[in-house]
């Protein structure tokens, strides 16, 4: 509700500057005709208290060295976060990996004793052979009946993990052709599958951008363009987080037999973050039933999360207080015109599409008293009322 003290300046003439910088002369459907006004501003809360801006602040402590004098303490801070995760992945994994070793030794020496008449050389050849085929997505199991690796579905499969760098492992080309193809494909099919991807992003931009502007019509009011940014970031998370992890989490889970639902969330964690580690596949279990469509739906899960971890990544970076990536760059992103161009800072817009409004803080509202110069007589139409003379803009 518009408060009668606050009124909206609507300009339909041109705004000029008197000689001195508090003047200035209004065209106004509030104030019809010339007038010149005397402008008192007041500073808002969130100009004296700007939110958290990495790259200004770190510029400040370490002035035209900055990004130099953060890279090497990061380097290091690097190191040791892989150094903190070789720990724990030690500490968490060891103990199993050698109670598996020890059963496989005990199950050999159990066989051994059950087949005394079986050389124990014959057995660790027949057991290389095996590692080497299952090592190459082929099993020796009497119970598999999950078809040759190389039918139309499980190509398909492949063939989109090597384009959007997934890569399971599980399944390899064996031929010299089939790797020198491979090697080939990739180099064409990953920026193919970029632009897509890209393309795609834009496209879902568009009800994104009308989310984040229907959250500024109603909150606008209330909180400040950060804030706001905030918000509509955690309902793009949250999106992404419901219905392309714990949806198809829940799916495969009551797909696959062997897998419950924890397993089958780390399977779409570690696809969707192209990690592709390959310990779980989908549609490799025995007598899978509608098997190839099996593997063309996943393959559309894949590409479909894939382009919406692009958006929610597009609406993260472009909130410039959680963007640290600004932090470690040598030149500012406005000194640039070719970064300005890619990541659209020189116009409104998300670094794709272009599309919202950036909020930048040096075009923050304002609040500004106007009230008539003293040189100025009010004029015969002037029927304003005193308390209106007070005007905020924006």
């Amino acid at each position: 509700m518009d408060n009668p003290k606050y009124a909206r300046i609507q300009s339909y003439g041109s705004m000029t500057t008197s000689p001195s910088e508090d003047d200035m002369t209004v065209h106004s459907r509030l104030f019809p005709y010339q007038k010149k006004m005397v402008v008192e501003r007041e500073v808002l809360y969130e100009e004296e208290n700007p939110p958290f801006q990495p790259l200004l602040v770190t510029s400040r402590m370490f002035g035209e060295a900055r990004s130099t004098c953060l890279l090497v303490p990061y380097i290091f801070f690097y190191v040791l976060f892989l150094m903190l995760g070789a720990v724990v992945f030690n500490l968490l994994e060891e103990p199993i990996d050698i109670q598996t070793r020890v059963e496989v030794i005990q199950a050999k020496e159990d066989f051994m004793t059950r087949h005394p008449n079986v050389l124990e050389g014959d057995l660790e050849a027949l057991l290389e052979e095996v590692i080497k085929a299952s090592n190459r997505g082929v099993s020796a199991s009497k119970n598999v009946t999950s078809g040759p690796n190389w039918s139309f579905g499980q190509s398909l499969f492949f063939s989109s993990t090597v384009v959007t760098t997934i890569g399971y492992g599980h399944v390899t080309p064996l031929s010299k052709p089939g790797k020198l193809f491979c090697m080939v494909y990739a180099v064409l099919g990953i920026p193919l599958t970029l632009v897509l991807l890209s393309a795609l992003v834009e496209r879902l931009l568009l009800p994104a951008t009308s989310l984040l502007r229907a959250l500024n019509a109603a909150l606008g009011h209330l909180y400040r363009p950060f804030t706001i940014r905030l918000v509509h970031l955690m309902i793009i998370v949250t999106t992404f987080v419901v219905f392309f992890i714990l949806v198809p989490a829940a799916i495969f889970a009551s797909l696959e037999p062997e897998w419950d639902f924890l397993d089958s969330l780390y399977y779409c964690f570690i696809s969707l973050t192209t990690i592709g580690l390959g310990d779980y596949i989908p549609g490799d279990s025995p007598d899978q039933p509608y098997r190839p469509f099996y593997k063309v739906a996943t393959t559309l899960y894949l590409i479909t999360g894939l382009t919406f971890l692009m958006l929610t990544l597009t609406v993260f970076y472009d909130i410039p207080q959680l963007n640290l990536s600004t932090v470690f760059s040598s030149m500012k992103l406005d000194e640039d015109p070719e970064k300005m161009r890619l990541s659209g800072s020189a116009g409104p817009g998300y670094g794709l599409g272009g599309l919202v409004m950036r909020d930048h803080y040096d075009q923050r509202r304002s609040v500004v008293h106007i009230r008539p110069h003293l040189d100025d007589s009010p004029s015969p139409e002037d029927t304003t009322p005193v308390h209106a003379r007070d005007i905020r803009l924006h």
